[in-house]
């Protein structure tokens, strides 16, 4: 996975995971492909019927805060969301996100560049997003984390790693 592209779904600051991924189903949905048929339901209750694979969210500052559960992570990467690129993140959500192989970039300059609706592509491997001629950059993924992506989240990357060292998984 080095190159995304997708139509961007934008959303404001401080979106926290209870939106994300609504409460009250945390207790009753385990499977994530449901939990992507509820993703962000209440805030944008067209979202989890129309997004499509490869589709960016962006939001403003913040994004992910509140409670640390991993279904408001899971439920967006199981909707077919290719990348979030916000202005900040919660840090429990962002390392969800790491740990889940969905790339979380911070850019607040591609931020306030676009609007829902517009086309954007992510070159992880340069760290440059485009969007309507326009390019921005932002802080090159280390090679753990392009790791990380390319073997679909941590656990599989760290069975990974160890097979390679030899070790029993």
């Amino acid at each position: 996975m080095s190159s995304i592209k997708g139509k961007v779904w934008k959303y404001g600051d401080s979106v926290n995971t209870d939106v994300i991924f609504p409460g009250k189903y945390t207790y009753n949905i385990n499977d994530p492909a449901q939990m992507a048929e509820h993703a962000l339901e209440d805030l944008d209750p067209k979202f989890a019927k129309a997004v499509r694979p490869g589709d960016i969210i962006v939001g403003g500052a913040n994004w992910g805060c509140g409670s640390s559960r991993e279904q408001a992570v899971t439920c967006i990467k199981q909707a077919g969301v290719g990348a979030i690129v916000a202005k900040s993140f919660a840090r429990i959500y962002y390392r969800n996100c790491l740990n889940s192989a969905l790339p979380a970039l911070v850019c607040a300059q591609a931020v306030e560049a676009v609007n829902s609706g517009d086309e954007m592509e992510i070159d992880l491997s340069a760290g440059i997003i485009r969007v309507g001629g326009a390019e921005f950059s932002f802080p090159p993924l280390p090679e753990a984390v392009m790791g990380i992506f390319a073997a679909g989240g941590l656990v599989p990357y760290t069975r990974k790693i160890l097979q390679q060292a030899g070790k029993s998984v």
